[in-house]
């Protein structure tokens, strides 16, 4: 995918069939990452020539977002599509029937987790090269500023941050210069919790260069690294934690994502909040109204491409990279941090066990209950009953937010067969040490 055949020499990368010139998320160096470390558990040895070509080339693409995703130079981003379809109230790839553009809290959390997985492979090639804190001083800096702007706008401007609800929201900025949050509660208010690293004691002591202009930069720039997750405290392992949201923030998105009356299912996390379903989302634009409500299952209309759904449906994609965040988060956090859940049940767990508790909603749609029926088959009585057909599980693209139905193309393995990594270590969930230091499960594997 970053070879010149498909790569474009400005450090764009197509996005899929149809329309090669949009954006999906940047996960390449997150992907990269992961390739990296499976490769390196089971050799014993880091494929080191591999991991610098692939951080040559995200250096181009990296380039290119910055350069054309950020409209006015301050770290706030429009990515556009994103891969959400229709989960806003406007079709993102398109211009805005208001004119003016729109700020988003996923694409600017996108870049954010970006920089983050650009930071592990520089500090990783650095331990061998020093050449290369450089490049993690870079990025390093390079999340600080988009952190900082995802709840500070400047003179005049508002935040990502809605601090009266406790929700990160798209703002939609009309050709006026007047701006407004979209309050509407969705997983583009969750795709800030995958901005996440921690930082291991003896990687910063090994890397003295890349430490003292952490430090300097911490201690003389107070004014960007103040309000959120702060990087000077020490947390469980002497870790410190790279973090969009700090921990008031993480507890008030979790309220809403662990509520089974808003986005936890017993299936997973819902695209959108149910909320939604008495309380559409609707705003008027030149005599049109523009909607957005709870839809658990395919689309109810055809905008957006039809079948495309994030109005309530559980997607893979973005539950796996939840469950892999809440462990990172409790890696810094430790045992002492715990939320309630589900939220109202006065049940409090760590975060590991809500990641664990995730990842059994998610496989249980595979699984049978105890009336024998696989929740991903719905109402399709042949497979669920056939001994012929009963054991042939299919790979949806995404499941009904409400029933774990199978919805959309059967045959999405490239993401909806990472339930096998859940079910692999669903018992480390159950029996492991969560005090012990390392990579947390999903982020190792």
């Amino acid at each position: 995918m970053l070879r010149e055949w498909y790569m474009h020499p400005n450090g764009q990368i197509p996005a899929y069939e149809w329309a090669l010139e949009d954006v999906n998320p940047p996960v390449h160096a997150w992907a990269a990452w992961r390739v990296y470390k499976i490769d390196k558990k089971r050799t014993g040895r880091g494929d080191r020539e591999f991991l610098k070509r692939i951080f040559h080339k995200l250096m181009l693409n990296f380039t290119w977002w910055v350069n054309r995703k950020d409209a006015e130079g301050m770290n706030i981003f429009q990515g556009g599509f994103l891969g959400l379809d229709n989960i806003g109230v406007f079709d993102r790839s398109a211009p805005l029937p208001t004119g003016g553009s729109l700020e988003q809290s996923d694409g600017t959390s996108w870049m954010a987790m970006y920089t983050l997985n650009l930071l592990a492979i520089a500090l990783e090639l650095a331990k061998v090269e020093p050449c290369y804190e450089d490049m993690a001083s870079k990025f390093w800096e390079h999340f600080i500023y988009i952190a900082h702007a995802m709840s500070h706008r400047g003179r005049n401007c508002i935040g990502l941050w809605d601090e009266e609800d406790g929700f990160f929201y798209d703002v939609l900025k009309l050709p006026d210069g007047s701006q407004f949050p979209m309050k509407i509660r969705s997983v583009v208010g969750l795709i800030p919790l995958f901005a996440v690293e921690t930082l291991e004691p003896e990687v910063l002591d090994r890397l003295p260069d890349f430490k003292r202009r952490l430090e300097w930069f911490i201690d003389n720039r107070p004014d960007l690294t103040e309000g959120f997750a702060c990087m000077r405290s020490t947390g469980m392992g002497e870790r410190r934690l790279l973090s969009i949201a700090n921990q008031d923030q993480l507890r008030r998105i979790l309220k809403y994502m662990l509520d089974e009356r808003e986005f936890l299912s017993p299936y997973g996390i819902r695209a959108l909040s149910q909320f939604h379903r008495e309380n559409p989302y609707s705003l008027q634009v030149n005599g049109t109204e523009h909607r957005v409500d709870y839809e658990p299952g395919e689309s109810t209309t055809a905008v957006f491409g039809g079948n495309s759904n994030w109005r309530g449906p559980i997607w893979f994609p973005v539950n796996f990279l939840l469950v892999e965040s809440l462990q990172k988060f409790h890696h810094y956090l430790g045992n002492d941090f715990r939320v309630e859940f589900p939220t109202g049940s006065g049940n409090m767990n760590t975060l590991w066990d809500v990641a664990g508790e995730l990842s059994r909603r998610m496989t249980n749609i595979f699984l049978r209950d105890e009336k024998g029926h696989r929740p991903v088959f719905g109402k399709l009585e042949k497979f669920q009953t056939d001994p012929l057909w009963r054991d042939l599980v299919l790979f949806h693209e995404y499941f009904n937010g409400d029933s774990g139905s199978g919805v959309g193309a059967s045959h999405q393995t490239g993401w909806t067969g990472v339930v096998t990594k859940l079910m692999q270590q669903s018992g480390e969930f159950r029996e492991g040490d969560k005090t012990e230091p390392g990579v947390p499960t999903v982020g190792a594997d």
